[in-house]
């Protein structure tokens, strides 16, 4: 099967290879606008997104468009409702054009040290996966975050449905650098059944944010569990 095609919304909140949102801090601006350009070698894919955060809440629409895949509109939500001062839930849903649809629920428990536990669902209509992360899948982590801002955590996401054995694990670590400035770096490791085989593969990712702008690398080896290498170049915006 075609891993592109399905997607664990795991936490929208994460543009490509992030920890889950609830575990990091919020941002003082309230919209987010990111502009990616992928390169799978043969081809390159792009993508425009738009997010807002308030209120506990995050809503985004999204374009993206590659020679292969095609065209793809997408919208979604989430929301993270306070349980007590030690616990969050966030359940999120997702839309796209060629009748996608999924969500997800996460649960966090802890707030210094935390543990993240979560199960994502969609109906296996056409979507690609710009997260690249397993799909269908159960989500499992542990962390911890500072005063400052500062968030390390160790996190796999495995699927638990289409019989894939697919699974990443998430090293990432964010801290504050420069009076203001932050530096998020998340390195992956996955493995699993994929379009031509087993597969065993590395990923990187180093964001760094200014105050109101920000640009992200990011290297996935076997994107979405296909043939192909993806590099992807973020630049982005808030205000």
């Amino acid at each position: 099967m075609k891993q592109r095609a399905i997607v664990l919304f795991c936490s929208v909140a994460a543009a490509c290879f992030s920890a889950p949102a609830m575990a990091d801090e919020g941002d003082a601006a309230p919209f987010k606008l990111t502009a990616g350009l992928y390169d799978y070698g043969s081809s390159q894919g792009k993508d425009l997104n738009l997010r807002w955060r308030g209120h506990d809440s995050d809503a985004w629409v999204g374009y993206y468009q590659d020679p292969d895949f095609g065209k793809q509109w997408r919208a979604g939500l989430d929301h993270s409702f306070t349980l007590n001062d030690w616990a969050q839930l966030q359940p999120s849903l997702q839309l796209a054009t060629q009748g996608f649809i999924g969500g997800s629920i996460n649960l966090q428990l802890g707030t210094t040290w935390y543990t993240v536990m979560g199960l994502g669902r969609t109906n296996v209509r056409p979507y690609f996966n710009l997260n690249f992360d397993p799909n269908d899948a159960i989500t499992a982590g542990v962390g911890w975050q500072g005063a400052q801002g500062q968030n390390l955590s160790l996190t796999l996401i495995a699927d638990d449905r289409l019989g894939t054995g697919q699974r990443h694990v998430h090293a990432l670590a964010r801290w504050p650098v420069n009076g203001g400035d932050r530096l998020t770096v998340d390195l992956l490791y996955k493995q699993g059944m994929g379009d031509a085989g087993y597969v065993y593969a590395w990923g990187l990712s180093v964001a760094y944010d200014f105050p109101h702008w920000f640009i992200r690398l990011t290297r996935d080896g076997q994107q979405n569990f296909s043939t192909q290498d993806a590099v992807r170049l973020a630049v982005g915006t808030r205000f």
